[in-house]
């Protein structure tokens, strides 16, 4: 019995002693919590006070530009611009055509149409910076042949917000689809024939444009513009006021990850005084015609674009087409200095013409390095009314066609190869197969390109 009692006892004293000592493990994690949770606060509370002093900075210094502006304007070193060059050259076979230019279209003046062999093309100088925090101007000045053109200076906002912006001086118009890219920026070597008939090779404007972004989850942007309207269909007429006007709307959007598409809608309103060009008379003699009158150009443009997974780098597929329908109201004017001509006594008579055009395209890139394309497109003379000058100069019907197939290789983004072949039939009775090895080089800093 006593024994009995004494086991017990021991029993009770160790129990006693094991929870002795847990009370005292748990006080101590207690105590480690504790002090963990009084350093964290200390470090969150330190890290709290630099974030109020980074951002008291970043205020004071967004408000500084205002004060510092002379300053800045003041030192020489402060203009730091983007510079690039770009480097175009051919090589180009092709048929001896004189005077080449698109049947049953009035010639708008393509530059280099008939040019064969080897040629430095067209080098592009781009200069571009932030003015300030408000504004940011761009300049490229086009050389070719010894002579150099301002191809596009401009200056546009940064900051109205809302979704506007702002842009006045020379530019690309935001109308159709490529207008506003650069030739190193197509993916072929020369323009489709539908912005050859209808501008030469795209329009540019001399006047302001104005753009608006919709706050809404589809891509839907407006543009409206006004200026000189100097360029073909136009002229420069040297008067006070605008001479030519555009409105566009564009509207795109994301389906899934992997697809893009956008859609667009444009309206051109150009006035043409005496807008000339050498024409055949019925009797076989070149004759000199000169339009005046007013010039409206609606175009419609689908792009949709393909990456798997969303990344373009290894593989993407590009398709696009464009449609336009011109109509010029006026008067026509046809003199020549050949006793032989029919209009060696100039005859001036109403001109009304209806024409119109498209093309489409694709374009697959299957390595990164290698894409291959293909481009049809075919225009239609369509309804041409010369009035009185029907009896001197010819009217043609005839719907100019053309193929063109090309494979270009990039070392990377700044330096491209491309092959191409087109079949041209755009001159009636008249079939030109060409051949074009085009070379493009990017040096220096230069912009993204659009969508």
């Amino acid at each position: 019995m006593q024994k009995s009692f004494a086991m017990a006892a021991l029993l009770a004293a160790s129990c006693a002693a094991q929870a002795a000592g847990s009370d005292a493990d748990l006080a101590a994690i207690r105590a480690q919590i504790a002090e963990m949770k009084q350093s964290y606060e200390q470090r969150i509370a330190a890290l709290e006070n630099k974030l109020a002093e980074a951002e008291s900075r970043t205020a004071q210094s967004a408000a500084a530009p205002v004060a510092v502006a002379p300053a800045a304007q003041s030192s020489a070193s402060a203009f730091n611009p983007e510079v690039s060059l770009i480097l175009q050259g051919k090589l180009r076979q092709m048929k001896d055509i004189p005077n080449r230019g698109i049947t049953g279209f009035f010639p708008a003046g393509v530059e280099g149409a008939n040019g064969r062999g080897f040629s430095a093309d067209e080098t592009e100088l781009v200069l571009a910076a932030n003015i300030d925090p408000y504004w940011r101007g761009q300049a490229i000045v086009a050389m070719a042949d010894g002579q150099a053109e301002i191809e596009e200076a401009w200056f546009q906002s940064l900051a109205i917000g809302h979704g506007v912006g702002l842009k006045a001086g020379r530019f690309r118009s935001g109308i159709g689809y490529i207008n506003e890219q650069h030739p190193h920026a197509r993916d072929f070597a020369d323009a489709p024939l539908m912005y050859q008939a209808m501008f030469g090779d795209s329009y540019a404007q001399d006047g302001v444009q104005l753009k608006w972004l919709a706050p809404t989850p589809l891509f839907v942007e407006f543009g409206a513009e006004v200026g000189r309207g100097a360029n073909f269909p136009g002229t420069d007429r040297n008067r006070n006021g605008a001479g030519g006007s555009a409105l566009y709307v564009h509207v795109g959007d994301d389906l899934g990850v992997e697809n893009s598409w956008r859609v667009g809608l444009s309206w051109l309103k150009t006035k043409a005084g005496e807008r000339s060009a050498d024409f055949t008379d019925l009797a076989g003699v070149t004759a000199q015609g000169a339009f005046t009158g007013d010039s409206t150009t609606w175009l419609a443009d689908f792009v949709w674009k393909w990456a798997p997974n969303g990344n373009p780098k290894y593989q993407n597929f590009k398709f696009q087409g464009e449609y336009f329908a011109r109509q010029e109201k006026g008067a026509l004017n046809c003199s020549s200095a050949d006793a032989a001509s029919l209009c060696n006594v100039a005859v001036e008579s109403a001109y009304r013409t209806r024409q119109s055009g498209w093309y489409t395209q694709g374009v697959y890139q299957f390595t990164p390095e290698w894409r291959a394309g293909l481009r049809y497109e075919q225009l239609d003379s369509g309804t041409r009314d010369f009035g009185l000058n029907t009896a001197n100069l010819a009217v043609d019907a005839y719907k100019p066609k053309k193929t063109t197939a090309m494979v270009d290789y990039s070392w990377s983004e700044f330096s491209r190869v491309r092959l191409q072949y087109a079949q041209d039939k755009s001159m009636a009775g008249i079939t030109d197969k060409q051949w074009t090895l085009q070379y493009i080089m990017s040096l220096g800093a230069h912009g993204a390109h659009k969508f």
